[in-house]
This record gives C-alpha cells, structure tokens and sequence, in this order.
C-alpha cells in the first residue's frame, strides 16, 4: 500500500526504535521507502539481506536526486557497484544507520532536495 501526502506538508520521520519508524503520526513496522509526499510501506528486500539495484526500483521511481540508504543500526560497507550503477542514473546514494538517514531526510526534505529515504528497519534481537 502506498500512502500519499495530500497537503503541501511533507512527511517528516518522527522517531526511529529497531524495528519500526514514525512518520507523521503513524509507526510503520519493517523497512519503508519514505518520500516528502509519500510513504511505501512494507518494502521487500528478499531474504538475502543485500541491496542491489532491483531492490531500490520502488525508491528510483520517486525520481530523487539522492536516496538515503538506512542500514539499521550501524551503517553498512556501501556496494560500489550500487553506488555506480545510480549515478549513471544522475541519483546520488548515501549509505548510514538508520537513525542518521532519518535525520538527514528530514534536514533535507526542509531544504527542498527531492529526497528518498529507503530504511532497513530489522527487529531488536531478544
């Protein structure tokens, strides 16, 4: 299900805990794909962990000039090979935890930037 933004208000991340984010008023569980104007819940990475290009097709679609890659907890080791492949594509790809890529949106969608935040949002252990 895709939720859309009906007023010039854009959709700011709230809070981040292991699992799920808050945008706006509403906790998503698991990882989301989050842009000023709407939110892609429920998004599916497949079981194997790793991103590729495949994987960011929903985040592409909003035609941002820069995804935001959460990575959970920790930020991960980027794929050059990703990285690249985007930039053919004139998109640029930061990759961070989680809490960052929530903070940098936000600081960003204030700015006016054509923003996209793709986060991993992986349960606590326990």
């Amino acid at each position: 299900m895709q939720l859309t933004r009906d007023s010039a208000e854009a959709w700011l991340i709230r809070a981040w805990e292991p699992g799920r984010v808050r945008v706006g008023d509403r906790w998503l569980q698991g990882h989301v794909i989050v842009a000023a104007d709407r939110i892609l819940p429920d998004w599916n990475i497949g079981a194997g962990g790793g991103i590729a290009l495949e994987h960011l097709a929903p985040a592409i679609e909003l035609d941002p000039e820069i995804i935001l890659l959460g990575t959970g907890e920790a930020a991960a080791v980027p794929d050059v090979g990703l990285i690249e492949a985007l930039a053919r594509r004139s998109i640029g790809l930061e990759i961070m935890s989680t809490p960052a890529a929530c903070r940098t949106f936000n600081v960003l969608v204030s700015e006016q930037r054509r923003v996209v935040a793709a986060l991993l949002n992986r349960p606590a252990p326990g």
